[in-house]
């Protein structure tokens, strides 16, 4: 953690969330990132994001949610997840910047759903899980198509969560996708892949330095 990196704590209707900022020297955009239901902010995808973001004119906000804050194990119903990110919005547009809305699988998720009602620039969802291991039929395709601002998808290529290909057609550019080749639900790769670990996460924090620099 970088001597300028600040850590708030907001209370919400689902209790108390954490919120650790790690700022641009000349911020044009503020990146919220929410984490999953099976881990915390230290997945390497959002540490990448944080470290990598600043310098190119985007603050990075790590948004822990109140059963995380808590040190519970088991993370809470959707809903509660959407309560917990509508709590600490106001937070995060307080320095009056476009807020991008993202997340980590079940962070990406509350992000796509509620995109639209909290005003956010757009969405980046990282290893959204389109469906449940092993059952397709299962698809939330439809949070993902229903957010109504530019949004972003980064996707293992070995996610048992919706591979790349599983994804639908994106009716009017709703979404554009990077594959993360070789990469599981966490980006993690084999060893015996031909893309190495640092290589993966150099293609999600390229993808979104690119995808950021084109967004008005």
């Amino acid at each position: 953690m970088s001597s300028d990196t600040t850590t708030d704590t907001v209370g919400t209707e689902a209790g108390t969330a954490r919120i650790t900022w790690h700022p641009a020297p000349a911020p044009r955009l503020v990146l919220a990132l929410g984490h999953g239901a099976g881990g915390g902010v230290e997945a390497r995808d959002l540490r990448a994001l944080a470290a990598a973001l600043p310098a190119h004119g985007v603050s990075v906000a790590l948004v822990e949610q109140p059963w995380r804050v808590a040190g519970k194990k088991l993370a809470p119903a959707p809903k509660t997840l959407d309560t917990g990110w509508r709590g600490v919005w106001p937070a995060l547009a307080a320095p009056g910047l476009p807020v991008i809305s993202g997340g980590r699988s079940a962070g990406a998720r509350v992000a796509c759903r509620t995109a639209a009602e909290l005003g956010a620039h757009a969405v980046l969802a990282l290893s959204f899980p389109l469906h449940p291991p092993g059952r397709p039929e299962k698809s939330r395709a439809g949070e993902l198509l229903g957010t109504g601002v530019p949004t972003l998808v980064v996707q293992g290529g070995n996610d048992p969560f919706g591979r790349p290909e599983e994804f639908p057609e994106a009716p009017g550019g709703t979404y554009d996708l990077i594959e993360v080749e070789h990469g599981d639900h966490g980006f993690a790769v084999p060893k015996r892949a031909a893309t190495g670990q640092e290589q993966a996460l150099e293609v999600i924090t390229g993808g979104v330095v690119e995808w950021t620099g084109s967004l008005a």
